[in-house]
């Protein structure tokens, strides 16, 4: 019985070792091997303690320790090994211009960087790039491109320490051929529009990304996000939207999502999952039933969040979007005129209207200035419009037109919005990623210009520590998955996100009993720590929790790119 009982565990080894080196058969020797690390290899499973052989920049081995040679050796031993982290939700767009490093995102093991809500960095015209360099802020560079494909291929060029990717941004193709203005597009336009949606998709976009409650992209109705999205499917794109609301509409707004994801035949998910101002919070449970109803009907419906309860955006959000209508100098006009004043004023205080109405669910005490632009100003960031109302002797909302009007519409601020009971709930769903909805920067230089929001270095970090190790919400073995191969996978990419072989070597050693964030909302530019060591296609950009200052990040495309072999997927 015991010779028997020895056979079959024999056997059973054998049958495990097999099936782990199936991840790949060790070389005569790896340019990289990480040893002796806890790997979780982003599907979820069980960790086990073992090798990461890389080659080529490509992951060759993934399995049980073993001998083998490498020109390089990493001893992972009491650090967990995962796939490198994916930002689902990226405003590097600027940052990763004036520094390729992207410090605050590098050192929580983030290792690729998709943008594209709803604004993208292509297509543009010479009306659009005039534009953009005038309402340019701290940030200042030219515009040496044109499409958006040119554009991920500077940042490559430059050199950044991440990867790079992005959705074509429904609002820059509705301006590009509609400017800022409340229109419907003529058929003709329309049709301008998909193929500016197709170009993108073939030069490697993910699929189209919309931000609904911003103008001009509020005044897109469903119709026209359909046409753009069903461009995008056609080319195996997808779908992501900060939706037309998250508070008052919120189910509706869902079912918007929904129904584009139906028509169109494209999967779609829901940017940063929230329920906006105290008399929505009670819904969440019914957003959660529609998602899943949804899923399971056979659509591929996923979201994303941050993990704080307050959000960020521009100051000029607390205004009804019809003073947008027209853009930047027709609002600014508008501010100048004291009838026109009134009525936006008013428009800012009336319950349940029909936008999006920020300020009104986060109160003047609940809207704290982040980042402003004119000299003048810049002694009131992280004040709050309550206290600059005070200061100035006017009533709050006066006080965000004038900042508004002074900084001509480049202001930017802190809306606490959201209930922490519901984003520890909205952290444990399964379907459910991580995106930072910040820049990726660094406490020196042009970044000290102004101020931010915690997110951008914390929000992966934070999950990591708070929620999964200290609140248990979900194992550590499902947060990697839904820092990696879960938005690997709802992004359509095939060698990102995973611990096998044959993926990409973007790899995060971390300490699972340390990993932390300190950034706050009063001292918010404080590095994450616990992540010892980042690797981006085989090339380590982090040793030790310090930048090596490398930059190997590469453009990484979507399915459409006609350069895949045999061209893209577009139909």
């Amino acid at each position: 019985m015991v010779r028997r009982s020895l056979v079959l565990t024999t056997a059973l080894a054998a049958v495990l070792s097999q099936g782990l080196m199936a991840q790949g058969t060790a070389p005569a020797s790896y340019d990289l091997l990480i040893r002796n690390g806890t790997i979780y290899d982003g599907s979820g499973g069980t960790p086990y303690t073992g090798d990461i052989g890389i080659k080529d920049g490509k992951i060759v081995y993934a399995g049980p320790s073993q001998a083998g040679s490498a020109a390089k050796t990493v001893d992972a031993h009491g650090l967990a090994v995962a796939p490198g982290f994916i930002n689902m939700l990226s405003w590097a767009t600027e940052s990763l211009l004036v520094d390729g490093m992207g410090q605050s995102d590098l050192r929580q093991g983030v290792t690729l960087e998709v943008m594209g809500e709803g604004w993208s960095m292509g297509p543009l015209n010479d009306r659009m790039k005039k534009q953009a360099v005038e309402q340019q802020g701290d940030f200042k560079y030219p515009i040496e491109w044109t499409t958006l494909g040119d554009y991920l291929s500077l940042v490559e060029k430059r050199g950044t320490t991440m990867n790079v990717a992005s959705y074509v941004g429904a609002t820059t193709v509705r301006q590009h051929e509609l400017g800022d203005n409340d229109v419907d597009p003529t058929p003709e336009q329309l049709k301008r529009m998909r193929a500016l949606v197709r170009q993108a998709m073939q030069e490697g976009a993910l699929g189209v990304g919309s931000s609904l409650i911003y103008p001009p992209a509020t005044f897109a109705e469903t119709d026209e996000l359909v046409a753009l999205t069903t461009e995008a499917a056609q080319c195996g794109g997808r779908y992501i939207s900060h939706m037309r609301s998250e508070g008052d509409r919120l189910l509706e707004s869902i079912d918007e999502v929904i129904e584009i994801s139906r028509r169109s035949g494209a999967p779609a998910e829901i940017y940063h999952l929230k329920q906006m101002g105290r008399a929505n919070w009670g819904k969440l449970d019914a957003a959660i039933a529609k998602i899943e109803a949804a899923r399971a009907s056979g659509l591929k419906i996923s979201a994303d969040m941050y993990t704080y309860t307050a959000g960020a955006t521009g100051l000029a959000a607390s205004m009804p979007p019809w003073v947008q209508d027209g853009g930047t100098e027709a609002m600014l006009k508008r501010l100048k005129d004291p009838a026109t004043v009134e009525r936006i004023k008013a428009d800012m205080l009336k319950p349940g209207s029909n936008w999006e109405n920020l300020y009104l669910h986060a109160g003047p005490e609940g809207v704290l200035l982040a980042s402003l632009v004119d000299p003048s100003l810049k002694p009131l960031m992280g004040k709050t419009v309550a206290e600059v109302a005070k200061l100035r002797g006017v009533s709050p909302e006066q006080a965000v037109i004038d900042l508004v009007l002074t900084d001509q519409g480049r202001s930017g601020a802190i809306y606490f919005l959201m209930n922490e009971d519901n984003v520890r709930k909205e952290a444990a769903l399964p379907w459910v990623s991580f995106g930072s909805d910040g820049e990726a920067s660094a406490p020196e230089g042009v970044f000290l210009k102004s101020s931010t929001h915690p997110r951008s270095y914390g929000n992966f970090a934070r999950f990591l520590g708070k929620y999964v190790r200290d609140e248990r919400v979900t194992s550590l073995a499902d947060a990697v998955r839904r820092l990696s191969a879960l938005p690997a996978s709802n992004l359509g990419l095939q060698d990102r996100g995973q611990l096998k072989a044959g993926m990409a070597a973007d790899v995060v050693l971390f300490d699972p009993a340390t990993i932390a964030d300190h950034s706050t909302f009063a001292n918010p530019m404080q590095f994450a720590t616990g992540v010892q060591a980042v690797f981006v296609n085989g090339v380590q950009v982090l040793k030790d929790g310090t930048p090596t200052g490398a930059k190997p990040g590469r453009f990484v495309k979507g399915p459409g790119w006609t350069g895949w072999p045999g061209g893209g997927a577009c139909k």
